[in-house]
């Protein structure tokens, strides 16, 4: 009764409860919130939980009229527990700071809940037109667009920029994992994991698209990718001893970051290569190799290729190809060395045990 109290009783009990974590985000809350707050108060709740902000955060959201929660300054992923905990309403919309929804965007999630008592959770994608011009920021958000755009509807993972859950199957698998996931990372998706592993259903909506407005810097792009992504992703499969095959964890994305990386094995015989084997020079023997992987590479990724010509133009298209096939070989290497590390791992503790008995 007092929490019902606190969360004011002149309205009724809101249907959906929007929550989002922000750290230093100011600028970008100042485009995410007005088309989440206008969503009827018996409608919906917007309650931003600001993770210890030093840019006035707090008091944007506040001046907007969202709703803000104090965090403790330990990561988004502690940030939306703590906001479900403080939420009202039964689906809990998890929105990331730097998005912009759609006017009809909440009522969009509660329509796909309601048709399909069965689906547990449902989240979407970034649409195809980015708020920031620059090329890294440009390809960034459509390789997630065009990702998630052709993936299958049924999910073995979860997108926390724009993806809501159920209430009860949230708190059924305990929420997201902040011990584990202390920074931006890869919780979202951990928590899908868990979510299809104990039988819920989880569903990836192409009409759900949100406008990002994140600036990506190539430094910063790559430290993202493999330190936030690339590494625990490859450390989570690890773990659970299986690779679904979904998203970009699909069969073609798996084999084109075996043939990047075998092509660039094959580039150091291309230029120091001497000698001869059966008669063919090695360095002709490399680039032969070389022609035929990339070739094969294309043609595995033909469709990605064939949508960035379509939406940006053969130029830009011939400027991604480097940063997609430099995706594929360092998250390839990651795999691979956070495999070799895992498996050490397990050697070496069991010749410990030996030697203890």
């Amino acid at each position: 009764m007092a929490a019902e109290t606190e969360r004011g009783t002149a309205r009724s009990k809101p249907r959906v409860s929007v929550i989002i974590p922000v750290h230093n985000g100011a600028s970008t809350l100042e485009a995410c919130l007005p088309p989440l707050l206008q969503a009827s108060p018996d409608l919906a709740e917007v309650l931003v939980i600001d993770d210890r902000s030093s840019d006035g955060s707090g008091a944007v959201a506040r001046a907007l009229g969202a709703t803000v929660i104090a965090s403790t300054g330990l990561g988004p992923a502690a940030a939306r527990n703590l906001g479900a905990r403080r939420a009202a309403g039964d689906i809990l919309f998890f929105v990331d700071a730097d998005v912009t929804v759609q006017p009809s965007t909440i009522q969009q999630v509660l329509d796909i809940l309601t048709a399909n008592p069965s689906v547990s959770a449902v989240f979407g994608s970034y649409d195809d037109e980015p708020f920031e011009p620059n090329f890294l920021s440009q390809y960034k958000n459509l390789f997630h667009h065009f990702t998630h755009q052709t993936a299958r509807t049924a999910s073995s993972s979860f997108w926390a920029g724009c993806g809501a859950i159920r209430r009860d199957a949230f708190e059924a698998v305990g929420g997201f994992d902040e011990q584990r996931y202390q920074r931006a990372s890869i919780e979202d998706i951990e928590l899908g994991f868990r979510l299809s592993r104990q039988n819920f259903h989880v569903r990836l909506e192409p009409t759900l698209q949100v406008k990002h407005l994140k600036r990506w810097k190539f430094f910063s792009l790559i430290r993202t990718e493999v330190l936030d992504r690339a590494h625990p992703w490859s450390t989570l499969i690890i773990s659970n001893n299986a690779i679904p095959d979904d998203l970009n964890l699909r069969w073609s994305f798996r084999l084109s970051a075996v043939l990047v990386g075998l092509l660039a094995l094959a580039l150091p015989f291309l230029v120091l290569g001497q000698g001869q084997i059966y008669g063919r020079e090695v360095s002709e023997i490399a680039l032969t190799a070389i022609l035929v992987t990339c070739a094969i590479v294309v043609l595995l990724n033909r469709s990605f290729y064939l949508f960035l010509i379509g939406a940006r133009g053969v130029a830009f298209t011939l400027r991604a190809v480097p940063l997609h096939l430099g995706y594929y070989f360092y998250s390839g290497v990651t795999f691979v060395v956070c495999w070799v590390w895992e498996q050490s791992g397990r050697v070496i503790a069991a010749r410990v045990r030996d030697r203890a008995l």
